[in-house]
């Protein structure tokens, strides 16, 4: 069992930057790769970023890439968002997840989420 905390979310105006962060307790973090997800209302929950297991491989959606970062630290069990540039289009509740696989963007895969945090994007 893993549970997930995530923190940093908040209103900025568009061209702005936030960092989320995911804090994981329970099983052993490094076990997992982790992935964030956004979720606009009305819309279904969008991949955003993953990471693997080391950090030592990312991926990213289309519509992030460029802007936003994904990492983690190990030793603190805590994955990152760093999201920069940011758009009115990005205004969605935003979770971190956990998976045992790699490479996968789909939400069905992952097997623990937090409990997820607004990030609101200003015009």
């Amino acid at each position: 069992q893993v549970q997930l905390v995530e923190s940093g979310g908040g209103l900025v105006q568009a061209g702005g930057s936030l960092r989320l962060s995911c804090a994981a307790s329970g099983r052993t973090f490094s076990s997992y790769a982790m992935g964030w997800f956004r979720q606009a209302p009305g819309s279904e929950r969008e991949f955003v970023a993953a990471i693997s297991w080391g950090g030592g491989r990312t991926y990213y959606a289309d519509s992030v890439q460029g802007r936003f970062t994904i990492s983690r630290d190990n030793a603190k069990n805590t994955v990152y968002l760093q999201m920069n540039s940011l758009k009115p289009e990005d205004t969605a509740v935003y979770y971190c997840a956990a998976t045992e696989l790699w490479g996968t963007k789909w939400p069905t895969k992952y097997d623990y989420w937090g409990q997820g945090t607004q990030v609101t994007v200003s015009s």
